[in-house]
C-alpha cells in the first residue's frame, strides 16, 4: 500500500502569505515615502528623494497644522463625507429592503437598473452633471457634490444591503408580524440592527469615497472657502513651481482622519462585504 506524503498546510499557505506581503509593500511604501518626505525640503526631495533627511523639517507639518485653511477644508470634507453617507446610506438601506423582502412585479428588472449604474464611472458623465448641476443652481453648493456622491453610490450600496437583507431567515420577519409589528417596524426595529456589519461596510465605502473625491469639488466649487482636503493640495502650487514637500505633508495629515475611521470600522468591514457577496 502507498502512502502518500500530506503536505505541510503552512507549506501551502506560503504563495499567499508571499502575494499579501508584496500587496502590503505596494500600499505601505508610498505612504513611507510621503511621511519621510513631509519632513524634507523640496530641494532636498530631488536631491535625496529616497533617504532620511539631513534635517528634519518639521515646519512643514506644523505650518499646515497651523493654517486656517487646512481645518476649513477638514471641517468641509467631513460635512460633505458624513451628510453625503447618511443619505447614501438610508436610502440604500430602504430600497434594498425592499428589494430584499417584497416580492411585487419588474422588482429583477428595477433591481437590474440600479446594478447598471456600476457601468457608468463617474468621469465619463462629468460634463452632463457640471450642466445639470448648473440648471439646478447648485454649482458653488456642498449639495451639488454631496447629491452627486449619494447618487454615484447607491448601486453598490444597494446590491451590498440586498444581499444582506435577504439572507435573514424569513422566519423571524413572521414571528415579527405575528407579535405585531409593522413591515417598517420590522426593518426598523429588528432588520438595522441584524445588519451592523453591512452598514458599517458601506458606511466606510461611503466616507473614503466622498473623502477621497477630487474632481467633483473641482467642478462644483469655485471659491477657496468651500475647497476640500483634495483640492487644498492647489495651495501649495504656483505658477511656475510646487512645495512638493507641503504638498507630502498635506497628504499624510489629510489621511489620518479617514485612516483613523477605518481602523474602527475595519473588524465589520470583511464580514460585511463577505455577508452580502454570499448571502441571498
Amino acid at each position: 500500500m502507498i502512502h502518500r506524503k500530506k503536505s505541510s498546510p503552512r507549506r501551502n499557505t506560503l504563495p499567499l502569505h508571499l502575494i499579501a506581503w508584496i500587496v502590503g509593500l505596494f500600499i505601505i511604501i508610498p505612504v513611507v515615502y510621503a511621511l519621510i518626505g513631509g519632513f524634507k525640503s523640496t530641494s532636498e526631495l530631488s536631491t535625496n528623494p529616497l533617504g532620511l533627511p539631513d534635517t528634519w523639517a518639521t515646519e512643514n507639518y506644523t505650518d499646515v497644522i497651523g493654517s486656517g485653511s487646512f481645518w476649513l477644508q477638514l471641517w468641509n470634507s467631513t460635512f460633505i463625507a458624513v451628510v453625503t453617507t447618511v443619505l447614501t446610506v438610508g436610502v440604500s438601506a430602504l430600497a434594498g429592503f425592499v428589494f430584499a423582502r417584497f416580492a411585487f412585479r419588474g422588482r429583477e428588472l428595477f433591481f437590474t437598473l440600479f446594478t447598471a449604474g456600476l457601468m457608468f464611472p463617474f468621469a465619463v458623465a462629468i460634463l452632463p452633471i457640471f450642466v445639470l448641476l448648473r440648471t439646478f443652481g447648485l454649482l458653488g453648493n456642498p449639495l451639488g457634490v454631496i447629491l452627486t456622491q449619494a447618487a454615484f453610490g447607491l448601486p453598490l450600496t444597494i446590491i451590498i444591503l440586498r444581499g444582506f437583507f435577504r439572507g435573514i431567515p424569513g422566519e423571524i420577519e413572521e414571528a415579527a408580524i405575528i407579535d405585531g409589528c409593522s413591515p417598517f417596524g420590522f426593518f426598523w426595529r429588528i432588520l438595522l440592527p441584524m445588519a451592523r456589519p453591512a452598514i458599517a461596510t458601506v458606511s466606510v465605502l461611503a466616507i473614503v469615497g466622498s473623502w477621497n473625491n477630487f474632481m467633483l469639488p473641482l467642478v462644483v466649487f469655485n471659491e477657496e472657502s468651500s475647497w476640500t482636503l483634495p483640492l487644498g493640495i492647489q495651495q501649495f502650487q504656483g505658477q511656475y513651481a510646487s512645495d512638493t514637500a507641503r504638498i507630502l505633508a498635506y497628504l499624510v495629515l489629510a489621511m489620518v482622519p479617514a485612516l483613523g475611521f477605518y481602523a474602527v470600522a475595519e473588524r465589520h468591514l470583511v464580514g460585511g462585504l463577505t455577508a452580502g457577496a454570499t448571502k441571498g
